[in-house]
């Protein structure tokens, strides 16, 4: 078997559900890639974890009274199960405070970049809260970034994703009593990434980078590349390996990136690429502070970056209404996945609204669940519920069956890695439905022809193969409904997205429509 393509998205911290914005960003795009892929017959290892370290686990917990590794487990179950519930499948999925060896290899990593003097101690000023007796590094630190002067929290912006070392941090605060903070001297230990100048320049140059992620890799080098801590003075964490540092733990950005080698078992044959789905915001620990990782290992992987932006809630809407889980359970995951492809935030922040989820699930009941419904409502009245004893045809069959082809050939290159654009994916197969839609109400009237019997089990035929293709086309972006439909029509579900999936059940085969809506609910 050759080497699996490697896939991954952000680890989530665990701090909190997911809102609909994860999904709009990395998981279900990755997803969508993921199965286009495998449905190629690519070898496929799709991963992610969960940051169960990361400084806003800690802050939450002492907001809440709660100790950090129940607010890590108890989000860390219920982001696996929107995971779940909206069809986003990993291989494997890294709980780093429940798989076996994680701590120690993490650890390990970490103490061996020490040894080789990638890692090296440094005095800096990092904000402390004098009432909580506390340094605030992370999430513990609230104030405004020192590069473009967004909210941010210590360590890294998610408005301009420039790193800062919290004692730059502008009017830093701490983010459990609100206290203004005292910057104090604190030694930590950092990466240093100027000695990788030139190889990340390289690097990023081979990867061909978004144009925003290349202007914030250039505008790192053009200024100087900064030192990033990589450890600090915490009670939650894993344990710092490095004699000196004994209250220390290794920083959440780190373990991010290290998170991701652990996923795909470094061990092994190395992939012949590897693709990143991430938020603008999380964009350094992908782009910078991984590739180091790899490179100090004299490790050279070919990657390329799937990077989107934010993706907001309307104003008068409260965000406790955009929670995954809320969403998923009123839309089901069909809607929900289409909605989030067809809004996914490109090159620009995409505002949530509702009325915009509301018409996704019109779009849905109305085209693509009602052209079934008369589909399989004219086979079970004119031929028994059986597949019609007929080959593909019906005025405009030849033109609809061309256009069909050349519609094929735009979504397998809107659903590739080369040109990935799952919008392009929604609209193309919008189009297909409709145009099948038109096919059939322009094809009823072939019963009323008194002169010529069964001259309509043609376009009966073609329909069906019609539906049979987006058991294929459309399973990429909706896997739910995709197989349902796969199910009725009695066809292997998980075909690869061309067009020799357009070809009807097997005659006489006895069809077995839901009871319900095939896409959606």
């Amino acid at each position: 078997m050759s080497t699996p393509v490697w896939i991954t998205a952000t680890p989530p911290a665990t701090h909190g559900e997911l809102h609909i914005g994860h999904l709009a960003g990395p998981y279900v795009a990755a997803d969508v890639l993921t199965r286009y892929l495998r449905a190629e017959g690519e070898p496929v290892r799709f991963t992610t974890g969960t940051a169960d370290h990361a400084s806003s686990v800690e802050v939450r917990a002492l907001r809440l009274g709660r100790k950090p590794e129940e607010v890590a487990e108890g989000y860390r179950a219920a982001i696996a199960a929107d995971w779940l519930r909206s069809g986003v499948e990993f291989d494997h999925i890294v709980r780093p405070r429940r798989d076996k060896g994680y701590g120690r290899w993490v650890r390990e990593l970490f103490a061996k970049l020490y040894a080789q003097g990638v890692i090296a101690p440094r005095t800096r000023l990092l904000p402390y809260c004098a009432p909580c007796g506390r340094w605030l590094h992370g999430a513990h630190a609230t104030g405004s970034c020192p590069h473009c002067g967004a909210a941010s929290d210590g360590g890294m912006c998610h408005e301009c994703a420039r790193p800062n070392d919290g004692g730059d941090l502008i009017g830093a605060r701490c983010a459990v009593c609100e206290a203004p903070a005292v910057a104090r001297r604190c030694r930590r230990l950092y990466i240093p990434l100027e000695p990788f100048r030139d190889v990340l320049a390289d690097y990023w140059a081979a990867a061909g980078l978004p144009p925003r992620l290349a202007a914030l890799c250039e505008s790192l080098v053009e200024d100087g590349l900064p030192d990033i801590a990589v450890g600090q003075p915490a009670d939650w964490g894993l344990e710092v390996p490095v004699e000196g540092f004994p209250e220390h733990r290794i920083d959440g950005c780190f373990e991010a990136a290290a998170m991701h080698l652990f996923g795909y078992d470094t061990e092994g044959p190395l992939p012949p690429r590897a693709i990143h789905f991430c938020g603008f915001g999380h964009s350094f620990c992908h782009a910078v502070l991984l590739p180091v990782l790899l490179l100090a290992q004299d490790v050279k992987l070919p990657q390329e970056f799937n990077v989107n932006e934010s993706f907001v809630v309307e104003e008068g809407v409260r965000e406790g209404n955009a929670w995954a889980l809320d969403l998923l359970t009123e839309y089901g995951s069909d809607t929900l996945r289409r909605h989030v492809l067809q809004a996914r935030p490109l090159g620009r922040r995409t505002v949530f609204r509702r009325d915009r989820l509301a018409a996704a699930r019109r779009e849905l009941d109305e085209n693509w669940n009602g052209w079934l419904s008369r589909l399989f409502a004219a086979v079970r009245e004119e031929c028994g519920g059986l597949a019609p004893q007929a080959l593909p045809g019906g005025t405009g069959w030849e033109v609809l069956e061309r256009r069909l082809h050349r519609a094929v050939d735009d979504l397998r290159e809107a659903y590739g890695p080369g040109a990935f654009d799952p919008r392009r994916a929604v609209a193309v197969l919008d189009e297909m439905v409709r145009s099948a839609a038109d096919f059939g109400y322009v094809n009823a009237h072939e019963r009323c022809r008194p002169t010529t019997a069964c001259r309509h089990l043609p376009a009966l035929a073609a329909q069906l193969a019609v539906a049979s293709a987006l058991t294929a086309w459309a399973r990429p972006v909706m896997p739910e409904g995709a197989d349902r439909l796969a199910a009725a029509l009695r066809v292997e579900p998980g075909r690869p997205v061309d067009w020799h999936a357009l070809i009807p059940p097997l005659p006489g085969t006895r069809l077995a429509p839901p009871s319900g809506p095939v896409f959606g609910f």
